[in-house]
């Protein structure tokens, strides 16, 4: 996907589907939309038997709030699968990005649960971020009623 894109610093975005046993999700679909400024990104994969999957995209640019405010750069997410009544919508959002402390929609999240909804860099390699989705249980991804 980066490759398409004129703005945007290349990223790799790493997703794990676990469900409330800490068991992998091996059949979960992943939906993700976003800009990088200057167009849209929209991505969809399974997830594979060792319940991941990745895109390779930009990181999103800030975006303006519907109240006047800004949003830190963050992913949209859907995601489906076995088991699931409805899709479920969540955000990803990037550690240490310092327009944390001001978007409007992180802000409405418990301080407590916001560090659900964080991807963290890999140690291993630059520019590959890691988001944990979990359906239920100890530390659930925070998920948005849409």
């Amino acid at each position: 996907m980066a490759d398409r894109f004129v703005g945007g610093e290349p990223i790799t975005l790493s997703f794990r589907v676990t469900d409330g046993d800490g068991q992998l999700v091996t059949d979960a679909i992943v939906e993700l939309w976003q800009t990088d400024g200057t167009s849209s990104v929209f991505g969809r994969l399974p997830t594979g038997e060792d319940g991941t999957c990745e895109f390779e995209t930009v990181r999103p640019a800030t975006v303006a709030g519907g109240s006047g405010g800004l949003q830190a750069p963050h992913v949209n997410v859907c995601l489906l699968a076995r088991g699931l009544l409805r899709h479920l919508h969540t955000r990803v959002y990037f550690a240490g990005d310092p327009a944390l402390a001001q978007d409007p929609v992180l802000a409405l999240v418990p301080e407590d649960r916001r560090s659900t909804l964080l991807a963290h860099p890999a140690p291993e390699r630059q520019g590959r971020w890691l988001f944990d989705v979990r359906l239920q249980g100890a530390k659930e991804t925070v998920f948005f009623d849409v």
